[in-house]
């Protein structure tokens, strides 16, 4: 997770200064005493942020946390206006939210190639022709550019996808991704397998939808705990939850509302997202045992759907039930 999938950092950013106006005096050998003809300086360079959905975290940030854009060029005689500084481009993952060292939201970048101006350059200074007038035929100043001032903010990842699988470790959330999808997350039979989310595209007939693997949540998540609380933030991406949770659970009651308690807890918002319930490995269980869960979640009036990612039961059933709710 730390060499791979940085989905957080610190970067410092600082616009170009803008360019001095030129002081300066038409002179030739008719003219003596010619007017002021100094040039404005140019504009500062912008820093400006891009999105690509090309790039999944902040890794190629990592080494390059200063970027300073140039600064824009002196004027020059005969009227002439200073270059203009260039504009400095930072590639970032689409679902970037920018914060100042506050940590208030500047703005946050959700499509591909779309454009932000993070900072504007400074504007260049005027030269002296641009002061003259009856009065001051010959202005002896010009003005200089403006200074820009750098900043230290904060690049946050969340993670943009239809559905986000939700749970504790263990329930088969990795493996169910790599059945629906083409993604290869790592597969283990211990906890925490997941250290990093994954993404993978659920094809439906012509159409598809983005699915997410979120690290496993456990009790005391949003105040710390396990891996889980370090992720939340994307699901806050996700427009509808997939909670799963593992027939061999003893408690299933219970882990449902531990998950359901700490997506409150990070965000009470979650809880209002298009939501469904699987129960995982359901090839672990008879039918009896299913008749049973049933009658466990009907009272709390929660759907459920059993899938097996082994043998493929309820698979089919399930991308459909998502593909719905994904559509409202």
């Amino acid at each position: 997770m730390k060499n791979c999938f940085v989905d957080f950092i610190k970067i410092y950013c600082k616009s170009g200064d803008g360019g001095i106006g030129c002081l300066h005096f038409y002179r030739n050998r008719h003219i003596a005493r010619g007017g002021p003809d100094g040039g404005a300086g140019g504009k500062g360079g912008d820093i400006i942020l891009k999105g690509n959905s090309h790039i999944h975290t902040f890794l190629h940030l990592r080494y390059h946390k200063h970027w300073i854009a140039k600064s824009g060029f002196p004027g020059k005689k005969n009227n002439i206006t200073g270059k203009n500084g260039k504009d400095l481009l930072i590639e970032v993952p689409v679902g970037t939210v920018v914060k100042d060292e506050r940590k208030n939201i500047i703005m946050e970048i959700t499509k591909n190639s779309q454009k932000k101006i993070l900072f504007e350059g400074g504007k260049g200074g005027k030269g002296n022709a641009f002061f003259k007038n009856s009065r001051n035929q010959s202005p002896h100043y010009a003005q200089s550019g403006i200074k820009t001032k750098g900043n230290w903010i904060f690049l946050e990842l969340k993670i943009l996808a239809d559905v986000g699988f939700i749970g504790f470790p263990n329930t088969g959330k990795s493996t169910l991704l790599s059945t629906i999808t083409k993604a290869k997350p790592k597969i283990g039979n211990f906890a925490f397998t997941t250290k990093t989310p994954h993404i993978g595209v659920v094809k439906v007939d012509f159409n598809s939808f983005l699915v997410a693997d979120i690290p496993g949540i456990i009790e005391k998540a949003s105040e710390g705990k396990g891996l889980g609380h370090h992720f939340l933030r994307h699901v806050e991406r996700n427009s509808v939850l997939l909670f799963l949770v593992s027939s061999n659970t003893k408690n299933k009651k219970k882990e449902y509302f531990i998950l359901l308690n700490e997506l409150t807890k990070f965000n009470s918002n979650l809880l209002k997202k298009e939501r469904l319930l699987a129960i995982s490995k359901s090839d672990l269980i008879n039918n009896e045992e299913k008749k049973k869960i049933e009658k466990i979640f009907f009272k709390l009036k929660e759907n459920i759907i059993f899938i097996s990612s082994f043998t493929k039961e309820g698979l089919s059933e399930l991308i459909e039930k998502l593909w719905k709710l994904v559509r409202k």
